[in-house]
């Protein structure tokens, strides 16, 4: 008979066994596994609230702007355009460099960079010298958020990514929240120059922060998506040799239709982040400070909205994943009909009522838009495949939106250009549902590449 189990000798940890690091954390790693995705999340999406507080800050000071400068309100719009059109422009290639030279290396020159521009629009004399601090703070936050959310993805279960995309996400609503509530509010006490000071001293307390805690060898070990057969590890902790062509970024039709459908369902979302405070200033006879409160509301509810039908479309896809593609096409025809029926009444509790709710869906589509992008490509260009995303979203959305809106606000009104702003949903809706009828063509070519043999994916 054999030896009785009991009677078995214990490890001995004093031999080899015991510099073995599996060994020695074998009993709190789970903790630290389940601690530590949340506290990368926190801070990235800190970060990420710091991003667009130095982003929207300006739209709190447009009145101060435009009364001591004399600016046109096309010129009030290229000073917020200006910042997604350089995100639009660099978020691809800043992303490939950050995939191979780092995330959250990147992710903290990214951030001291956008925090001095912003130190540098306090100072600025004229236009001329605002616009230059607004290309900088541009280049800085170019790949935040697409670097930023594939960080966080990297981190956390597929089954929860669309919930994460949408609060991720949703960071920029905030962040447009508090840059413009506060700014508003220190502009009318302390001047618009103390409003982007402010937001410039915030960042570069947080990113330091960032630093200290966050680390890419912690994040490798933490990594837990696309969990391969044999039961390693692709992504961030993925060897050179299996990382997917950065071709395949545009060669799956469904993930062309996700990148289209998230940036024009951008484009009405990006137009309340910057016309609100005005269109409270200007029809509702606001102080700058109050109009930004009141906008701010909205924004607020543009980000509980993003947080909210992320949540709606991973309960809604739990079965069938095609299902997000429809609750995205549902959350834009909600939006579509709300602020055109809104915008265009008279002032008055029922046209509040109506933006507010047209804002709450305004941006619901961007947590499943990201949920596809990232379901249906390769994760070792997953935060290439975010730039994409956020280059679709900047050039189609945040960028063309309040420049076009404020070209039309100079020729036919405030009130009339906003009300137009909402049929761009209508591209939006059948770029997604195309996207909805290639689904399973795109999970098909999204299995192929990932079942290549190492080094076949050239």
């Amino acid at each position: 008979m054999g030896t009785p189990i009991s009677a078995l000798p214990s490890p001995d940890l004093s031999s080899s066994d015991r510099s073995s690091p599996s060994a020695i954390t074998a009993s709190p790693r789970p903790t630290r596994r389940r601690i530590y995705p949340w506290l990368v999340f926190a801070l990235t999406f800190g970060l990420l609230i710091s991003d667009y507080m130095s982003r929207q800050v300006l739209s709190a000071v447009f009145p101060f702007l435009k009364a001591e400068w004399s600016l046109a309100d096309s010129e009030l719009a290229s000073l917020t355009s200006i910042v997604a059109l350089m995100v639009g422009l660099l978020t691809l290639p800043l992303s490939l460099i950050a995939d191979r030279w780092g995330r959250v290396r990147s992710l903290v020159v990214m951030a001291v960079l956008w925090s001095i521009a912003t130190l540098l629009c306090a100072i600025a004399t004229n236009y001329e010298q605002m616009l230059g601090a607004r290309f900088l703070v541009g280049v800085g936050e170019a790949a935040y958020g697409s670097v930023g959310i594939a960080l966080v993805l990297s981190v956390f279960a597929p089954r929860v990514h669309a919930t994460l995309s949408g609060a991720f996400m949703a960071g920029g609503s905030f962040g447009s929240v508090l840059g413009v509530a506060l700014g508003g509010v220190i502009a009318v006490h302390l001047g618009w120059r103390w409003s982007f000071a402010a937001m410039a001293v915030f960042g570069l307390l947080l990113v330091a922060l960032f630093r200290l805690v966050v680390t890419e060898h912690k994040v490798a070990q933490h990594c837990v998506d696309d969990i391969g057969p044999s039961g390693e590890v692709a992504g961030d902790a993925a060897p050179a040799a299996r990382r997917a062509p950065v071709s395949s970024l545009f060669t799956n039709p469904a993930v062309l239709c996700a990148y289209a459908g998230g940036g024009l369902q951008m484009f009405t979302a990006a137009v309340l982040l910057s016309w609100t405070p005005s269109f409270f200033n200007r029809f509702y006879g606001l102080t700058p400070d109050k109009a930004g409160l009141a906008a701010a509301g909205i924004v607020l509810l543009i980000g509980s909205g993003m947080v909210v039908c992320g949540f709606i479309t991973d309960r809604v896809g739990r079965t069938d994943i095609r299902r997000k593609w429809l609750s995205a096409i549902a959350f834009c025809v909600i939006s579509l009909v709300c602020l055109a029926v809104g915008f265009g009444l008279s002032a008055g509790t029922l046209q509040v009522a109506l933006i507010c709710l047209g804002g709450f869906f305004a941006a619901g589509s961007s947590g499943p838009t990201a949920a596809m992008v990232a379901n249906l490509t390769h994760s070792s260009v997953r935060a290439s495949a975010m730039g994409t995303l956020t280059v679709a979203n900047n050039l189609l959305g945040l960028a063309l939106g309040p420049f076009i809106v404020g070209i039309l606000a100079d020729r036919l009104g405030l009130r009339e250009a906003l009300q137009l702003s909402p049929l761009v949903y209508v591209g939006a809706i059948v770029a997604l549902a195309v996207g909805y009828r290639l689904h399973a063509r795109g999970v098909q070519k999204l299995a192929t590449l990932a079942t290549r043999p190492v080094g076949g994916a050239r």
